[in-house]
């Protein structure tokens, strides 16, 4: 996999699947518990639009052009990292509230956010230049082949 759109692109699908399970598993632990849980509109809001980024970033990956593309990276994966990053380790630490009640959600954010990252440095050292031969080229290329 050469193509650095197919690899950003499997990288927010990764990062979307973690997103998605670790909230599954949040939700059978908050049912599970018998806890009076209820999220209001606009955390919902929130939450879906924080969903729809990674699922939006997986075809903007592969349909934006060079420039729109790295933008679109780097954006999208340093506001997922600093609020995702945020919402899990910040308020524990500085006092705001008390750690996330699963080790397996923390498991999963703390995937989520290098993932997020290893987008953005992916996108920032994206230089739009492809590479003038392949392994893709000479493997499989029977013309190229003596």
């Amino acid at each position: 996999m050469h193509d650095i759109k197919e690899r950003l692109s499997l990288l927010w699908l990764f990062a979307l699947l973690n997103y998605l399970y670790a909230d599954v598993i949040a939700l059978w632990d908050i049912a599970g518990m018998g806890h009076a849980f209820k999220l209001t509109q606009g955390a919902l809001m929130w939450a879906a639009v924080f969903m729809e980024i990674p699922i939006a970033m997986i075809l903007a990956c592969r349909l934006l052009p060079f420039k729109a593309n790295r933008l679109a990276n780097i954006i999208a994966g340093i506001f997922l990292t600093v609020v995702n990053g945020f919402l899990t380790y910040v308020p524990p630490l500085v006092g705001w509230g008390k750690p996330p009640a699963l080790p397996e959600y923390l498991f999963f954010a703390t995937i989520e956010t290098l993932c997020t990252l290893i987008i953005v440095r992916q996108a920032w050292t994206w230089s739009g230049v492809k590479p003038a031969v392949g392994s893709e080229c000479v493997v499989g290329n029977p013309a190229l082949v003596p």
